[in-house]
């Protein structure tokens, strides 16, 4: 007897994301623009050589080179790219981006992820994720994928955070500035997005927070119930908020 996957009644491709603004309470994402974007982006990672490790380009030592690789990163479809601003601070602080993008099969991925020190593990750098997540699924698309070096530990634990489920590691997956790169795969699929967009309603609700801005509650013990898998090659719990 052959078995066959179930049924995707009326199914029709989403949209190609287009690169529209995405606003919250604490974050606002507008469509990668280097004019006005590469001084303010530059300026944030400058000195932070850092960030750019797990990054296939980068780090950038002068804003006119920033600006260059800027420039022709946006004239690429294939990958739609988000600058990230701050909404508490006013300042942009991050990029991520759409990739991966084959509405056909109604998957998406979320990349190029990248955050100063000023917008790590803040609020607006969690709500960016969800609003790129709240986009996605709300196109119709029906998995969302998030892939990282898998030695890139605090990568992984911000996907296991967010909610995405381990599927496992791609290995000799690339070749990245000359060095091997072993590929992790996480994802998550429609089905769960309900149940991972109230976590998310829950964390970033004003009353999950005290007059300090400490949180109550951690976004991983509320995304925890929703996910399919965690992922083995974590040890403990994140301490991520």
């Amino acid at each position: 007897m052959q078995h066959l996957g179930e049924d995707v009644p009326n199914w029709t491709p989403p949209p190609h994301p287009v690169g529209t603004v995405l606003s919250g309470r604490f974050a606002r994402l507008e469509p990668l623009d280097p004019e006005r974007h590469a001084a303010l982006l530059f300026r944030a990672f400058e000195g932070h050589d850092d960030r750019w490790t797990y990054m296939p380009y980068g780090p950038f030592h002068s804003a006119a080179q920033y600006h260059r690789w800027m420039r022709e990163t946006v004239t690429d479809r294939r990958q739609v790219f988000h600058a990230i601003q701050d909404l508490e601070t006013g300042k942009f602080g991050g990029v991520a981006s759409y990739l991966r993008i084959n509405p056909k099969a109604g998957s998406i991925e979320v990349g190029n992820i990248n955050f100063s020190p000023a917008l790590a593990r803040s609020r607006a750098a969690t709500e960016a994720m969800y609003l790129m997540m709240k986009w996605a699924f709300e196109a119709g698309y029906r998995r969302y994928e998030w892939k990282c070096d898998a030695l890139n530990r605090p990568s992984r634990r911000a996907a296991q955070r967010l909610g995405f489920s381990f599927e496992g590691v791609f290995r000799q997956a690339l070749v990245v500035k000359g060095r091997n790169r072993d590929t992790a795969w996480f994802a998550c699929i429609d089905k769960e997005w309900p149940a991972l967009r109230e976590a998310f309603a829950a964390w970033l609700s004003p009353s999950n927070f005290d007059a300090r801005g400490q949180q109550k509650e951690r976004l991983s013990d509320l995304t925890g119930l929703v996910r399919a898998a965690s992922d083995p090659g974590l040890e403990g719990p994140s301490r991520r908020p």
